[in-house]
Formats: C-alpha cells, structure tokens, sequence
C-alpha cells in the first residue's frame, strides 16, 4: 500500500473526495442521512464547507478548517456516521475482503479518502468547475444547474430568494 503524506496547512482550503466500497451506489438514496454525518460533524469540528458535489457513489468538496489536522477527523466522523446508521440492506451484497472484514469495517466507503491543499486563486477555480461539472462528466444531467445534490444548486436558490426578499423589501418600504 502506497505511503500517503498529507499536508497540514492551518488556514487553507482543502479539495476532499470520498469514494464508496466498491464505487456502490448509495448516497443519493441516503441523502437524508449523509446530511445527518455531516451535521455531526459540524457539531464537533469547525470547518465550512465552501462546495460541494454528492454523487450516487462519491463526494467531491472544498472545506476551509482553521486547524488542518481536524479535517482527517472531519472526513473520519462522516464516514463513521454514515456507516453506523446505514442500513445493510445498501450494502449488504458487497463483497469485502477478509482483511476489512477482520477489522470490522463495513463495506460502505472505501477505506482512504482523496486530498489536495488548495494553493490559490487558480487552484481553487480549477477544483470548483470541477465540482460543478461532475454530474455532466458522468452523464446525469446536461446542464450544471440541474443537478439537486450539489452547492451549485444550493447556491442558485439562496441567490433567488435573496433577490425575492429584496424586491419584496423595495416594494414594502
């Protein structure tokens, strides 16, 4: 197995993709309960998460953390979230190997997850059309707004309603 060094860089953004066991598609199924794993980690870590991208069987984001040696903490206690109050019958048909299986995982995620300390401006634009463009790259949608799991979309209604209560403000006043 590859020798992984990360970077722990305090007060930088990080692109982060986490991966299902077996690329297995469970998470738009489990919407309600992924949102759940990230509200616990909200609950114990402060990070924000600046986008994001759910995909049937991964995630792409960008979180910024103050201390950069939570955000393995923060990824770890989605995942263990997730895995502890998914229902095996997502996943019970997966096969793992006797080595996962020896340690007790179940096969929901797979075991590492993708990282990339976000550098600069550059950088970061590249990781975000990125984001916003997954659902096209595999053929979900074939526009960007479309797609419901994403930042993008949370963004456009935010921006809507936004503009509602400013013009409902401007005709009251």
């Amino acid at each position: 197995m590859a020798n992984y060094k990360r970077f722990f860089l305090n007060n930088y953004r990080y692109y982060i993709t986490i991966v299902t066991h077996q690329r297995n598609p469970i998470l738009i199924e489990n919407i309600q309960l992924l949102r759940n794993s990230f509200k616990y980690a909200k609950s114990i870590f402060s990070f924000n998460i600046e986008e994001i991208v759910i995909m049937p069987d991964h995630i792409h984001m960008i979180i910024y953390v103050e201390n950069a040696k939570d955000y393995p903490k923060i990824i770890s206690s989605i995942k263990r979230y997730f895995s502890k109050n998914c229902e095996p019958k997502f996943y019970k048909d997966i096969f793992q190997s006797s080595n996962r299986e020896k340690y007790g995982y179940k096969p929901v995620w797979q075991k590492r997850f993708y990282e990339h300390t976000i550098r600069d401006e550059k950088d970061y634009q590249t990781k975000v059309e990125y984001i916003h463009n997954n659902p096209v790259k595999h053929g979900f949608i074939d526009n960007i707004y479309e797609w419901k799991y994403g930042s993008l979309n949370f963004k456009k209604c935010v921006t809507r309603s936004h503009l509602r209560f400013l013009k409902l403000k401007i005709y009251t006043s």
